[in-house]
């Protein structure tokens, strides 16, 4: 099975008056691309997130996921998260994230019976940065092995931030 994913965010370069505001938020987001064995899954993710100072961060995020085993279902999610993101050292990210899923499975064989259900996560994650990238592992601590998008209670990223 490959996997592709990538995500990153960009500094908005909005013109304000009087404000700090846009010159705090970064734009950006996920695509993610798995294929394999008679699986595929796409995924896009647009994000927001304000600076609040060099240390501190937060943000939402959107989520738009389809997945494809052609031997067994497919299945559409959507929903969205907020995460935070704290710096205590230039080289050390740490971050929490709620994520609120909806899963849409349809199964291709009729013993099973589809279903439709909203799946929530918090991540705790640590990562180390270098100039613009952050590479991590994140823990799901209401990871749930049946219901869960996700294989493993730990789940790898790459942040990009431009």
């Amino acid at each position: 099975m490959a996997f592709i994913s990538f995500s990153s965010f960009g500094q908005s370069n909005t013109p304000t008056q009087g404000s700090n505001f846009w010159r705090n938020v970064r734009f950006g987001g996920g695509l993610g691309l798995s294929f394999g064995n008679n699986i595929f899954s796409a995924t896009v993710a647009p994000s927001a997130i304000y600076d609040f100072n060099p240390q501190f961060a937060a943000g939402i995020s959107l989520n738009y996921t389809y997945f494809k085993d052609d031997d067994f279902f497919k299945s559409t999610i959507v929903g969205g998260s907020f995460i935070g993101l704290y710096s205590p050292l230039r080289e050390i990210q740490l971050s929490t994230e709620f994520e609120y899923m909806n899963v849409n499975r349809d199964f291709d064989d009729p013993i099973f019976e589809d279903d439709n259900y909203w799946q929530p996560a918090v991540f705790f994650g640590v990562g180390y940065t270098t100039n613009n990238v952050t590479i991590g592992v994140r823990y799901n601590v209401l990871h749930d092995d049946d219901k869960s998008i996700y294989a493993d209670a730990l789940v790898p990223f790459v942040r990009v931030f431009f």
